[in-house]
């Protein structure tokens, strides 16, 4: 039986200690509540993921078009419950992927698309995949995307237009991003995508904080971490929390922090951001002697972005252009 993403989003509200309906006989109140937070949300994401990815674009090494938008599926949610998120996103009933977010300031807001806006095609080809997965259609709308020429225009075909609307040529570092309604405290990446959940985002204090989560994920994918820990062998699971296998993991946390610094600077959030969030999220949530041995304490976290801020601006002082040292010279794993 699948769980839906609309409970997803009931449990998460509730763990969250949200403000819950006072009539527990209103499931639609609470469902409707629940949406709508995951979609405020994903308008916040959205011009944060751009900004992230377009901002680093001169020195990421793997580039793809940027829209400016997360995408949605209404095979995510169970049929009897998609009037009302279809509603909600004043979604097409085309049963296709769908805008689920936008950047105000992206090609895609400016060349006209909307929130729910159905895409039906990408430079001409179909979206469609036989996947099993309720997100199969959206990362095949992804790969189809990161195919494409970086510099080139992009056609989209949507439901309420009878011809493909072409967004302008707007490289930035290949990745998708996606909002999950989870009431872990987590983000993850896994090469191809930027997860964060709706715990996460609440933990941020603001955008600048929001961003510098991103930001962290987002290095993860361009340094292509999973796919060199996959092929240093490490173990995964809860053999990773041990010997080498945590150690390497650990080791791609400190070039992920470090990356994240370039990111936020190139994005114009400002270098020092990542000092913050690590601050103030390791006062908040540090478990001290049972952290997890694959990721930094927080004090080492915030010891390694602020030299990496200060290298930055020695850097880039003496040359405007000087591309991440991670970038320019990665060093091996081990």
């Amino acid at each position: 039986m699948r769980i839906t993403r609309l409970l997803m989003m009931v449990f998460a509200v509730a763990m969250l200690a949200r403000t819950a309906p006072a009539n527990a006989a209103a499931p639609n109140t609470s469902l409707a509540h629940a949406l709508n937070e995951i979609i405020a949300m994903e308008a916040r994401v959205a011009p944060i993921a751009r900004r992230l990815a377009t901002g680093a674009a001169p020195w990421c090494p793997a580039l793809a078009p940027t829209p400016g938008w997360l995408l949605g599926d209404r095979r995510l949610y169970d049929e009897r419950l998609w009037p009302m998120v279809r509603a909600a996103y004043v979604a097409s009933d085309a049963d296709a992927p769908f805008v689920a977010a936008l950047d105000p300031s992206g090609p895609a807001a400016a060349a006209g698309l909307r929130v729910g806006d159905a895409i039906l095609a990408i430079g001409g080809r179909s979206a469609e995949s036989s996947g099993a997965s309720p997100h199969a259609r959206i990362a095949a709308a992804h790969a189809l995307i990161s195919t494409h020429p970086a510099n080139a225009g992009l056609s989209i075909t949507i439901a309420r237009r009878s011809a493909p609307v072409l967004l302008p040529p707007t490289p930035g570092c290949a990745s998708e991003f996606r909002v999950e309604a989870h009431r872990q405290v987590k983000a993850e990446a896994d090469g191809t995508t930027v997860y964060v959940s709706a715990a996460m985002i609440r933990l941020a204090a603001d955008d600048t904080e929001l961003a510098a989560i991103v930001a962290h994920e987002l290095a993860h994918n361009i340094l292509r971490h999973r796919a060199r820990l996959d092929a240093a062998g490490i173990t995964r699971g809860v053999g990773r929390q041990f010997g080498r296998s945590a150690r390497l993991t650990k080791a791609t946390e400190v070039e992920a922090d470090r990356l994240a610094v370039w990111l936020l600077e190139d994005a114009g959030y400002g270098a020092d951001v990542a000092s913050r969030f690590w601050t103030r999220y390791g006062q908040q949530r540090s478990k001290g002697i049972f952290s997890a041995a694959t990721h930094p304490r927080w004090r080492e976290r915030v010891a390694s972005v602020t030299a990496e801020a200060a290298l930055l601006r020695r850097l880039r002082t003496a040359d405007r252009r000087a591309v991440p040292p991670l970038i320019a010279n990665p060093p091996p794993l081990e």
